[in-house]
């Protein structure tokens, strides 16, 4: 029978603490009702399974509620816990500036509404501890993760880390998930290559780590989604948007740091006769008119009919082109990849005048048509726009990619 590991005798406050292995740092803005929970809990739970010393640090960044107040409250009372204040909001900026005063040697992050069980915490730091791996991270989207989330949250997670893995070919699972960590040296390289401040903090350091080689460790969590979040998801969408194509048109240019070089890969393969890339077409596109009109449903109440059109047109536009190229055309491998992204965005104008063109002339002949009236609607004018996408892609962009990348494997 196992018995639980005897907590450590107090330390005396007039002697100095060690110097900790492992720093959680606790990003909050405004937070004055989840905080003091949350590091109680973590203090607590840190205190009873982690067998070095460690150190907690609120990262409050322009709080305006009475936040502060708690952190130095907190700070005062639990031995190995601080706050530092910063006058600007930001995720990224508040992890880049904690992470950059550590004397720790790893350092690790997680969301004050503890939305992932805590007993991942150890799993996430053992392999980063023994020298294992560089960098860790928490996955909702493996097999063994137990989450708990609206089908508005799933949907955007997964066509998010879809998008990623479409559109720069990445391999980790789960770039949002907020519980993360990183080796102090790891760190040391990487924060002043990464450029955003806020959300897509996580995603740009994750990316450069990939592609400089490095081992990238993916824990399942269960996870349980926080019904009271306060993240705006349309500027969050679209600042992610931004971030992607700036890290596109990094790699586009061979300009993203630390980037190495693709091995070379398995001979070409055939490319599927034109029948069979009919039949797989279809299949890509009936999953892709699904994703469209689940998006415009989630969409349409906050953007309106036209503009959530087109956020959820682009979107499935994205993942599209990477499912044709890879599924329909048989073209692997990262050569060349945000060049035929670039040439699948030229079947977006096509489908989004299609798309609009059939809600407007609905909405002028029926006045106060809903969702129910305008998804047929989108369906019809999808498969119109379908003939087009095929050959445009056929043509255009794939076939002539394969002559420089074929001999490339993901």
């Amino acid at each position: 029978m196992r018995t639980a590991r005897r907590p450590a005798p107090p330390l005396d406050p007039r002697l100095p603490r060690p110097e900790p292995v492992l720093e959680v740092v606790v990003p909050v803005h405004n937070e004055e009702h989840d905080l003091e929970p949350c590091v109680r809990r973590l203090h607590a739970h840190l205190a009873e399974t982690f067998p070095y010393p460690f150190r907690i640090t609120v990262a409050d960044n322009a709080s305006t509620d009475r936040t502060p107040w708690i952190a130095a409250r907190l700070a005062g009372e639990l031995p190995g816990t601080q706050w530092v204040r910063l006058e600007e909001k930001g995720r990224g900026r508040a992890l880049h500036t904690a992470w950059s005063r550590s004397p720790a040697a790893v350092l690790a992050y997680l969301d004050v509404d503890l939305s992932t069980d805590l007993a991942a915490l150890l799993p996430l730091v053992a392999p980063l501890i023994s020298g294992h791996s560089d960098l860790a991270i928490g996955t909702r989207l493996a097999r063994g993760s137990r989450v708990v989330r609206g089908p508005k949250r799933e949907i955007i997670s997964r066509c998010y880390n879809g998008l990623l893995r479409g559109t720069l070919s990445v391999g980790f699972t789960d770039a949002q998930c907020g519980f993360k960590a990183v080796r102090a040296e790891v760190a040391e390289r990487l924060l002043p290559l990464v450029q955003d401040r806020e959300w897509f903090f996580d995603t740009e350091l994750l990316v450069i780590a990939e592609r400089a080689g490095l081992r990238i460790h993916e824990v399942p969590v269960d996870w349980v989604d926080d019904p009271d979040s306060r993240v705006d998801l349309l500027p969050t969408a679209l600042a992610d948007l931004r971030g992607m194509a700036r890290l596109g048109r990094a790699l586009a240019r061979g300009r993203l740091p630390l980037a190495v070089p693709g091995s070379a890969g398995a001979a070409p393969v055939p490319p599927p006769g034109r029948l069979a890339q009919l039949l797989r077409f279809a299949a890509v596109g009936a999953a892709g008119t699904l994703l469209h009109l689940a998006l415009y449903v989630l969409l349409r109440p906050a953007a309106g009919a036209q503009a959530g059109n087109a956020l959820a047109l682009l979107l499935c536009t994205v993942l599209n082109t990477a499912a044709n190229r890879r599924f329909t055309f048989g073209v692997r491998g990262r050569a060349g990849l945000p060049a035929h992204h670039l040439g699948g965005l030229l079947a977006l104008p096509a489908g989004l005048a299609l798309t609009g063109a059939a809600l407007a002339v609905l909405h002028r002949t029926v006045p106060g048509a809903g969702p129910g009236a305008e998804l047929p609607v989108l369906v019809a004018a999808n498969l119109a726009a379908a003939l087009l996408r095929f050959h445009l892609l056929r043509a255009c962009v794939l076939p002539g990619s394969r002559r420089t990348t074929g001999t490339s494997a993901s």
